[in-house]
């Protein structure tokens, strides 16, 4: 499953960069650049700009959903013991040695 999440996850930033690159800028955006022209004009500019703004937030919204979904799922790793982290721990504790107490003064005056 977790494999299989992050593998839609790729998908969708890969689409969510073309949705967004083909967007109408200032400068005409890759749409009317490629071809796209001939499609805004088949139906209209207005649908092609909702259609665009849609899947936009829908591939942002899928990445997030993609994204909290791994976190579900990422394997327990935290349950295997690192050999290393164990010397630290060991060398970490070290036996703690007696102090000595001190004698009580005499408090006799000579």
């Amino acid at each position: 499953m977790y494999v299989l999440f992050i593998s839609l996850a790729i998908v969708s930033s890969v689409l969510l960069v073309l949705v967004v690159l083909a967007q109408n800028s200032k400068g005409g955006g890759l749409s009317s650049q490629f071809g796209g022209s001939g499609a805004s004009n088949l139906i209209g500019v207005k649908k092609t700009g909702d259609l665009l703004e849609r899947l936009t937030w829908g591939f942002a919204i899928a990445i997030i959903a993609f994204s909290l979904a791994t976190n579900f799922t990422t394997p327990n790793v935290a349950a295997t013991t690192d050999d290393i982290l164990e010397r630290a721990k060991e060398q970490q504790t070290a036996p703690v040695l007696p102090v000595p107490t001190a004698k009580p003064a005499d408090t006799t005056k000579k």
